[in-house]
């Protein structure tokens, strides 16, 4: 891998990428962890998120994107949907399939699991020098950049 310049105290890319990632990894466990009481479980929540992000997808795709097998998505969705908060439609096209979506009460779990995750992760903002704020808005800059590519 190719080097580039930088401080001595700062190290390679190789150890700048390490340090970025292992730092980007354990704050993402931790904002996951930061969600309302509730028996939905991690898989759920995750499934949930998916739907509200990626809109209305196959069962297929679904577990595609969570990247499990199928048999496990169908009883990850099955669950969700004895709770009332996934919903099955015809496949507008192709009569063997279904479309899943989240229900309005699926959203607004959606939306309180957001809402908690928000509220941890402001709070321990709050608590950062505004110098630190001010670098992490401009890494969060940074970051978005480099998910695009």
């Amino acid at each position: 891998m190719m080097e580039w310049p930088v401080t001595v105290d700062r190290g390679t890319a190789d150890e700048l990428a390490k340090k970025l990632r292992e730092a980007i990894q354990r704050l993402n466990r931790r904002v996951r962890q930061a969600r309302p009481v509730g028996d939905l479980t991690f898989s759920q929540l995750s499934v949930l998120t998916s739907l509200q992000l990626a809109g209305a997808l196959t069962p297929r795709e679904l577990a595609d994107v969570e990247r499990v097998q199928p048999p496990t998505m169908t009883k990850i969705i099955g669950k969700l949907e004895e709770r009332g908060l996934v919903k099955r439609t015809p496949h507008p096209t192709d009569g063997r399939q279904v479309i899943l979506s989240a229900t309005d009460q699926g959203q607004a779990v959606y939306a309180q699991f957001e809402r908690a995750r928000n509220e941890w992760l402001a709070t321990q903002l709050t608590a950062l020098a505004p110098d630190e704020r001010e670098t992490l808005a401009r890494a969060s800059e940074i970051l978005q950049k480099i998910s695009r590519a």
